[in-house]
């Protein structure tokens, strides 16, 4: 995935058949989607791909159990389907992930023991593994750090879990493997309209600063939480179509949670489930929910959100993490449809889909877990109303790039699937490539490197972020990386000490958000 051979590409093409506006979870879904039934097709981010919310979740592939708690079925069916053929096309990144739900009241353990086994039946031969009564003892054997005072039982159950941002790497590479241009820092600046229809769009690329006029048949906006930005460029009085919510994780060592199994708070003061959940031999403990009223591409978190998660976790855990524990804060915004809830937290995560009186298609809401599926409607759509040929949809047994059947999960590269031997072999050639970018951190200067070459990293933040996690898994250290992981990317890009300090400068400013207050 090479930005300047995208770049000639485009040029190149004088009509693609779907230009596909966002590169999160839902545009690159669509991508792959497009492209692989045949569609020329172009994707235009305006910063990185998922530089927005589809980073930022609780890295899980699920059905969600509290979806089912609200009734809504037909989610959690089309989730639990979605989990199931995700482990399958991407073995490298979507892990089985055990789960205990703690019971402190005596009717607790029969009330969702019950409900985890509708969970199980829903997912039919996709399940994961069946869920399982436990007692007290097996419960704490389980999870020995769990608060034993007052603790009747548990319960056990499945589900999946996922690195979000390599997935979305390796969903855009994928789509380029099938004929999709793919390109991050292109900006979307206005819609073409030829008789009231929108023709294509005129878009710059924020790394050189050519603009660019792009013709298509369809145009999808799949721009996540800027969906409304798009929609009033496409008609200014439209109606906003979201209601946004942000969600805060904190990020804290494992040994307050050792093991491999997470847990599940069922309820906490705001009507939330409360997750903690292993992950890079790490610890991720969240979510909240509060309203946001505006969009924006580094949400901040704040301090109540912070302290309302370490309280609720503190109920639960014999040892309670403090703020001093934290390794790294960071935050997503939801792009929720408006409904008539009282809160966001009860708004469904249900997928919308509109067209335009000028043909502009605007997809939003849903999760990660159903990204495919969301792809496949979209489609649906464009050919149904917008006059695309029909092709058949071939996702659901489309391998994503990297796939690679593993059961070792605890290596530092496993999330590379088959590029990982890749990886290896330029440290084979370059020995020093292999040193760690940082001694708290899992990563090695050949990974750097990898990412420059083949995964379109154009910036420090792409490179601490994204193409690794370093800034989630311990931003201090990702701080004091930054010099180093800048001038390895100009070296491969052929770029200046000004280029370099411009970028450590960038990058702190971001980081520092990260950061526990002290």
């Amino acid at each position: 995935m090479f930005r300047p051979a995208m770049i000639d590409k485009l040029k190149a093409t004088r009509e693609f058949d779907v230009c596909i506006i966002g590169g999160g979870a839902t545009g690159l879904g669509i991508a792959i989607d497009a492209a692989s039934r045949g569609f020329t097709t172009v994707l235009l981010e305006g910063h990185d791909f998922a530089k927005a919310t589809s980073s930022r979740s609780t890295k899980l592939v699920h059905g969600g159990v509290r979806y089912l708690q609200q009734g809504n079925v037909k989610l959690v069916m089309e989730a639990l389907k979605e989990r199931g053929l995700l482990r399958k096309n991407a073995p490298h990144l979507v892990k089985n992930q055990s789960f205990i739900l703690p019971n402190y009241k005596w009717w607790e353990g029969p009330y969702y023991g019950i409900g985890l086994k509708i969970y199980d039946w829903m997912a039919g031969k996709l399940g994961l593994g069946p869920s399982e009564f436990l007692s007290k003892e097996e419960t704490l054997e389980k999870v020995p750090t769990l608060d034993p005072e007052g603790l009747k039982s548990g319960v056990l159950y499945h589900d999946g879990q996922f690195d979000d941002a390599r997935l979305a790497i390796n969903l855009a590479q994928s789509a380029a493997e099938h004929g999709a241009v793919v390109l991050n820092y292109f900006r979307v600046d206005e819609l073409i309209k030829a008789n009231n229809k929108t023709v294509g769009v005129h878009a710059t690329d924020t790394i050189t600063g050519d603009g660019y006029e792009i013709r298509s048949k369809v145009t999808i906006n799949a721009t996540g939480i800027f969906t409304d930005t798009i929609r009033h460029l496409d008609e200014s009085n439209k109606a906003p179509v979201l209601s946004l919510s942000q969600g805060t994780h904190l990020v804290v060592e494992k040994t307050f949670l050792p093991g491999d199994t997470a847990i599940l708070i069922p309820e906490t003061s705001d009507g939330r489930v409360l997750f903690a959940v292993p992950w890079h031999n790490k610890l991720i403990i969240g979510t909240t929910d509060i309203p946001v009223s505006q969009p924006a591409i580094e949400p901040i978190p704040q301090d109540e959100e912070i302290h309302f998660i370490l309280q609720n976790i503190s109920r639960y855990l014999a040892k309670d993490p403090t703020v001093k524990d934290v390794k790294s804060v960071f935050s997503g915004l939801r792009p929720l449809v408006k409904g008539s809830a009282a809160s966001t937290a009860a708004l469904s995560r249900d997928h919308y889909i509109e067209v335009s009186q000028s043909g502009l298609v605007s997809i939003t809401g849903g999760k990660w877990t159903t990204y495919r599926k969301m792809a496949e409607d979209v489609l649906r759509v464009c050919i149904s109303q917008l006059g695309l040929n029909e092709k058949p949809c071939i996702t659901e047994n489309l391998a994503i790039h990297g796939a690679q059947p593993t059961d070792r999960f605890d290596t530092n590269d496993y999330y590379y699937g088959t590029d990982a031997a890749l990886i290896r072999d330029l440290e084979a050639t370059a020995p020093a490539s292999a040193y760690p970018i940082h001694p708290n951190l899992p990563y090695t200067v050949s990974q750097i490197v990898w990412a420059v070459r083949n995964e379109m990293c154009m910036t420090v933040d792409d490179a601490l972020s994204r193409r690794t996690r370093a800034l989630l898994l311990d931003a201090r250290a990702a701080m004091e990386a930054a010099p180093l992981v800048a001038a390895i990317m100009a070296r491969e890009m052929g770029k200046d000490e000004q280029w370099q300090t411009q970028q450590v400068d960038a990058f702190s400013s971001i980081a520092r958000h990260y950061l526990p207050p002290l």
